[in-house]
């Protein structure tokens, strides 16, 4: 890997975005990169959560590298490398709609443009209290056409969006936490630290219970709520099926901590 690192610790997989000299602001290559970690994350049962973060203190991403696209942009039609994404979406994340493993942002800086939209994309935030996050791309006649402009009205109030995407402004971690948008603001010093509690929280639940919950909750969102009753998720159907599903039940009897095994 050139532009991200991908590291297992157990359950634990990290995905970290090196290229700090351009505060981790991603190129196609990069993207294509990062479209194989979360491949790989995806495809291993012995992966349960996953935490995306970029290197150093300065920026989680600050989205498409557009001095590379003007650069590109400059060359002549037939010695243009392909500057198109992954179909999976801006960091290979944006447009997966088929991966139900939970994953953790850890914004430790700018997360803005397609670094926010790929916050977005992720299911817990827990950021640096000196973080900020925007979607400026109206300010480079552009928009945030990762699905930014779909998700950010979703997760907050609309005229609140509209008031950040309309002007490009930028939004304190602070400010992200009292809207809902984060979960937990804490001083970089601390940042690691209460990441790992996300982390650790989650592995102490079923890892299939874990996955039936994401997909029947972002599944069900698009439905009328008899519908959703009556609906059947893949993953609900796994775990039903499962020997976590027997052993939950028989390790609390027990009075002993249950050994998830993911099957």
């Amino acid at each position: 890997m050139q532009f991200c690192r991908y590291e297992q610790d157990g359950h634990v997989v990290r995905i970290t975005i090196t290229r700090p000299e351009v505060m981790n602001a991603l190129h196609p290559p990069a993207s294509v990169e990062l479209g194989e970690c979360w491949d790989r994350f995806a495809a291993d049962d012995d992966a349960w959560v996953a935490v995306l973060t970029g290197e150093g203190d300065k920026a989680f991403s600050a989205g498409n590298d557009l001095k590379y696209t003007a650069e590109m942009s400059r060359l002549p039609a037939d010695q243009r490398p392909p500057l198109a994404f992954p179909p999976s979406g801006f960091g290979g994340l944006t447009s997966r709609f088929d991966l139900f493993k939970p994953i953790i942002a850890r914004v430790n800086g700018f997360a803005l443009g397609g670094g926010l939209e790929m916050a977005l994309a992720c299911d817990i935030l827990v950021a640096a209290d000196h973080a900020e996050l925007g979607l400026p791309e109206p300010r480079r006649g552009l928009i945030a056409g990762a699905l930014g402009v779909y998700r950010l009205p979703r997760q907050i109030p609309l005229h609140t969006a509209l008031g950040y995407m309309l002007t490009g402004r930028h939004m304190p971690a602070a400010r992200a936490y009292e809207l809902g948008l984060v979960n937990e603001v804490v001083p970089l010093a601390d940042l690691d630290a209460a990441v790992d509690r996300w982390v650790a929280d989650i592995i102490r639940c079923a890892p299939l219970s874990v996955r039936s919950t994401k997909e029947s909750a972002l599944s069900g969102l698009e439905m009328p709520l008899q519908e959703a009753a009556k609906a059947r998720f893949e993953w609900e159907t796994r775990r039903r099926q499962s020997e976590d599903a027997i052993e939950g039940p028989r390790a609390f009897a027990e009075k002993r901590a249950p050994n998830w095994t993911g099957r």
